[in-house]
């Protein structure tokens, strides 16, 4: 196993700044990228993310930089914590420029939607067939940042670039394990911010906690039925990528997409929510890309479904409620 010491973190959100302080924590030279030239230089000079992960202190050993060059050059590993509409023009700058890392690992949690492409299939799409592995699981920021233990799962094709990641972030609160269902990793990473957005509604127009029960539920079987029919093992919904990151991103006051459901049962119209957002709530776009997918490939996702249409189509709450619970009859 080769040793990674220079890590490079593109995107400076809550996740990708964290990451970035836990991985400096352990000793590596990190650099951490912002899109944002002047969001860069506040960084340097607060050493605090204020917008994307406030009260926590950014050690002054992460070299930040707005610089794609400087944020990659000679960086053994590249992490890329890029929202996922975003990530094909941000992972296209890399293109021509000679990369030496020797692994490149995702935590973007959606779908692209014009192509419906997970993050490690744009990756390759963009910058050619590198070591890819993916990270993901039950992992609120600020509760890492802030030193409380945490669990995840990092996926490769390669078993060898799975134990290589997983060593790379592995520490004394944070626990690794390793997969080699790259699919299913990705994809119960991306669709429980869907079921989370239903969770939100339900919670907005309490509902009480049998109808959560039933969304965490039946919202697994959808994850389920549309990963089977994309590769992905079942058994993997069922781990720390699947069950695990659903029931935190439903239950958590700090989930962004369970507080965009609640915010739709107030009255908020989506436009809204999102322009006044600092950070992206993925399960807006990939409530678009997955109810999109399952209509191209015929897999029934009924809450999903629901979800598109209080989003999209200003559906009353109450009625996707309705529409749901007097579906036809069926075992379950």
């Amino acid at each position: 196993m080769y040793k990674i010491d220079t890590v490079s973190v593109l995107g400076d959100g809550g996740w990708g700044t964290t990451l970035a302080i836990l991985l400096a924590k352990k000793g590596l030279k990190v650099r951490l990228w912002s899109a944002f030239a002047g969001y860069a230089d506040t960084l340097k000079t607060t050493h605090n993310n204020e917008k994307f992960l406030p009260g926590i202190v950014i050690p002054d050993e992460i070299e930040i930089t707005s610089d794609m060059h400087v944020a990659t050059d000679r960086a053994a590993a590249i992490v890329i914590a890029i929202p996922s509409q975003f990530l094909r023009s941000v992972i296209s700058r890399l293109k021509g420029m000679h990369l030496g890392a020797k692994v490149i690992i995702s935590v973007v949690k959606g779908i692209e939607n014009e192509t419906f492409k997970r993050s490690s299939e744009i990756i390759k799409d963009e910058i050619g067939d590198l070591d890819i592995a993916v990270l993901s699981g039950p992992t609120i920021a600020c509760e890492i940042a802030g030193g409380l233990p945490a669990t995840s799962v990092v996926a490769s094709v390669s078993k060898d670039v799975a134990k290589q990641a997983q060593e790379l972030f592995m520490s004394d609160r944070f626990r690794v394990y390793t997969s080699t269902d790259i699919i299913g990793v990705e994809l119960g990473g991306a669709l429980k911010n869907i079921i989370a957005i239903a969770a939100g509604i339900s919670d907005g127009l309490k509902l009480g906690t049998n109808a959560k029960a039933a969304l965490f539920t039946r919202g697994l079987v959808e994850m389920k039925r549309l990963g089977s029919a994309l590769g992905a093992e079942q058994e993997t919904f069922n781990g720390l990528s699947g069950i695990g990151d659903l029931v935190t991103t439903c239950i958590s006051l700090y989930s962004r997409n369970r507080t965009v459901g609640e915010e739709i049962t107030r009255g908020k119209k989506l436009s809204d929510l999102i322009e006044n957002m600092d950070m992206v709530a993925e399960g807006i776009e990939t409530t678009r890309s997955v109810y999109g997918l399952s209509k191209k490939i015929g897999i029934e996702m009924p809450i999903t479904e629901q979800v598109y249409q209080v989003l999209f189509k200003d559906k009353n709450p109450h009625t996707a409620v309705s529409d749901l619970m007097l579906r036809d009859k069926k075992p379950e």
